[in-house]
Parts: structure tokens; C-alpha cells; sequence
């Protein structure tokens, strides 16, 4: 390509066709939390042809999956600047086996036996796409990275157990939200989970009644004194999991009640969680049982400044492709959150996947094709600003 034919934007180069039926390719593979060696083999062939080197780390052998954390790395076709890096996970949720994309009104949806598996193949097949674009469009760029997580589904798995010591990027962005591309997420929140083992007296409730006390009254007790939902405008707090008991004829002497808080304020999860756990030991101990409480952190809160130079050039890139950016904050976990705690800066930008989770996930052509857009607006400008 001579210096005439260089396009001045990399995202005109995105190849709407092409990207959707790469996203269909992908949404194909089946790799749910833990399986995603399909996907992993499926890359190992296409990065490569983009001009990325890979590895894998053994963040898999933690939690006995199929393979570990993918790091792709590209050389820019000017390497003095700083690299910037694009991830998202490799895994969906169940069921993904036979999946039949339907498109209709401009809309991917699967044929609702399974999921689209949007969430978060979509980002997956946008970053190639866009890689590709800037490729294509013979602009000179910085090296690319690709952090792609395994194992993100059942709690950022794969990102708490990544080898930080493999990525060279300091800073990069994650396509994985709901909103329309352009939502440009700041702030994320930290979260724990609470797990109150409450222990009553197991009894017969016609051999030996009178010795039993109920562990379900006792945790319905302390329920009722425990604040759940929105506390305040930063926190929230739930109660998701209550197991126990053995059979109808045996008064249980134990139950699991687990619950969950997220907030933007350590200080203010930490509060709820001390709340949680002090209502229930008084309300169980006050009626003769006992409580062990354990408080699992899942992981900690984030915050990039609107003026920090990630802010600026997604705000800059999105103006480029004639997309309005708004910035926000979300109380929903994602990746981001682990890598922002182990010193990879990055914030989370919206796709546009609806429903997720679900059969009736889907999403449109148009996120899809801008997600592909803004990724290769975020190489150039990106580029740009560290040139200067």
C-alpha cells in the first residue's frame, strides 16, 4: 500500500460482512466457564495471521479447566510508543452446544434454544476486526495486546489467577456491557460475599422435639434484621443462597445463608458487611444458637478520572467514528475490576449485548459493526496521543 492509498481513519475499514459473520463463527464454538480449548485452538490459528505472538498462562490448573489466560502481542508498526492492550473472556454460559444464530430486523438472537453467547464473543470478534481495519488501512500504530481471560463467568475466575507478569501493556480497555457502544464506565464497585453458617439443635420432631431448635427460625431471625437492597446510592446488599437440612422429619441444627454486598466505598461495604454479620449473631445467640460467619472478597472497587488519558481518547475515538460517548459508573462486576487491582489501568466500555444469560440474548448489527469501529479508532488515537 503506498502512502496515497493510507486512509487517514482506520475504522472506515471495518468490514461490517465480514464481521458478522466472524462474530456467527465465533458464537459457534462451544466454550462455556472452564471449556474453552475450542476457542483457545480457534484463535492459536487467527492471531498469529494478524502478526501476533501468543501465549497462555496456567491460571487453568487453579480451578481444573482446559487452558489458561491468552496474551497476544503485536508489534506496532512504530514500537517506540507505549502499548495498549483490548480484553475480554473467552468463555459463556451454558447452554452454548448447537447454537443457531437468527437475524431479524437488523438483530442476532439465537434460534432460542441456547444462548448467543454475545457476552462476550461479540468484543472477541470485534477486536480482530478491528485489528485487521488498521492493518488494512496502512496507518502507522503502536503495539496491540489482547489480555483474553478464561473462567470469567463464575466470578472473574481466570483474571484473579492471570500471570501479571506476562502482559507488557499498562493500560487498555474491555468491551463487556449492555449499554450501546459509547458508554464509557469510570468507576466499578467492590464486592464481597458473606457466608453465615447458622448451627441450631438437630432433633426428631417425634422421638426428641423438645431438644431441637430450629436453624431455619433462627436464620429467619436474623434475617428480618438485616437491611438488604439499595442501603444508600453507592451500596447494595443480598441475600442469594440459603441451604440446609436433611429430611421433613428432622428439625435442622444447620443452615447456610449467603449473601452478597457491592459499593463504591470500601469503607461503606466493609460497614454493611460488619451490619450483616452483627444482626444475625445477635438475633441466633439470643434464641441459644451459634453463627460462624467467613466474608469472601471477590474483588475490589475502580475509578478512572475523566481527565485520564484513557478517558480522553475514547472520547476522542468514538467522536472519530460519530458516536456520542457518555461516561458512567456501574455497580456490576467485570473483568476490569481484577486487572485495574493488579496494576493493568483500564476501563469498561459498553457493546450493547442485551439479555444476557438468557435465551433471548442478542444483539444488534450496528453495536456490533461499532464495537469493530471503535476499536480501531482506539489503536489511532491511541497512537496519536502517545506519539505527541
Amino acid at each position: 500500500m503506498t502512502n496515497k492509498q493510507v486512509k487517514n481513519n482506520a475504522a472506515q475499514c471495518v468490514d461490517e460482512k465480514r464481521l458478522l459473520d466472524l462474530f456467527l463463527e465465533l458464537a459457534k464454538i462451544d466454550g462455556p466457564s472452564g471449556k474453552e480449548q475450542k476457542v483457545a485452538d480457534y484463535l492459536k490459528k487467527a492471531l498469529p495471521e494478524l502478526g501476533f505472538t501468543i501465549e497462555f498462562d496456567e491460571a487453568h490448573k487453579a480451578f481444573g479447566g482446559e487452558v489458561g489466560n491468552l496474551i497476544a502481542y503485536k508489534e506496532g508498526t512504530d514500537s517506540s510508543v507505549a502499548p495498549v492492550f483490548f480484553s475480554t473472556h473467552m468463555d459463556t454460559v451454558l447452554p452454548t452446544k448447537d447454537l443457531k444464530p437468527v437475524i431479524k430486523d437488523g438483530v442476532i438472537y439465537s434460534d432460542g434454544t441456547t444462548i448467543l453467547g454475545a457476552d462476550d464473543r461479540a468484543a472477541l470478534a470485534a477486536y480482530l476486526e478491528g485489528v485487521r481495519a488498521v492493518i488494512e488501512s496502512g496507518i502507522p500504530h503502536g503495539p496491540i495486546e489482547l489480555v483474553l481471560t478464561v473462567n470469567e463467568q463464575p466470578g472473574l475466575v481466570g483474571a484473579r489467577h492471570l500471570d501479571y507478569s506476562k502482559p507488557k501493556s499498562k493500560f487498555g480497555y474491555i468491551f463487556d456491557s449492555s449499554g450501546d457502544v459509547g458508554q464509557t464506565i469510570l468507576k466499578g464497585p467492590y464486592s464481597s460475599r458473606i457466608w453465615m453458617k447458622v448451627k441450631g439443635n438437630a432433633a426428631h420432631i417425634a422421638l426428641n422435639s423438645e431438644e431441637g431448635n430450629n436453624a431455619f427460625i433462627l436464620a429467619a431471625a436474623g434475617l428480618l434484621e438485616i437491611n438488604l437492597g439499595e442501603i444508600d446510592e453507592e451500596t447494595l446488599a443480598n441475600i442469594g443462597i440459603i441451604e440446609g437440612g436433611e429430611l421433613t422429619s428432622i428439625i435442622p441444627g444447620e443452615v447456610t445463608v449467603a449473601g452478597e454486598v457491592r459499593s463504591f466505598s470500601k469503607e461503606k461495604l466493609d460497614k454493611q458487611l460488619k451490619h450483616m454479620e452483627d444482626a444475625m449473631r445477635k438475633a441466633v445467640e439470643d434464641r441459644g444458637g451459634k453463627v460462624d460467619v467467613t466474608i469472601e472478597k471477590k474483588y475490589s472497587g475502580f475509578a478512572i478520572p475523566e481527565n485520564h488519558i484513557l478517558t480522553k481518547t475514547v472520547l476522542e475515538a468514538s467522536d472519530n467514528i460519530s458516536v456520542k460517548p457518555y461516561l458512567t459508573e456501574t455497580l456490576g462486576g467485570a473483568d476490569t475490576n481484577v486487572l485495574n487491582e493488579n496494576g493493568l489501568i483500564c476501563l469498561t466500555l459498553g457493546n450493547g449485548f442485551q439479555n444476557i444469560h438468557s435465551f433471548r440474548e442478542c444483539i444488534s448489527i450496528e453495536n456490533l459493526t461499532n464495537t469493530g469501529r471503535l476499536t480501531a479508532a482506539l489503536i489511532q488515537k491511541w497512537y496519536e496521543s502517545q506519539k505527541k
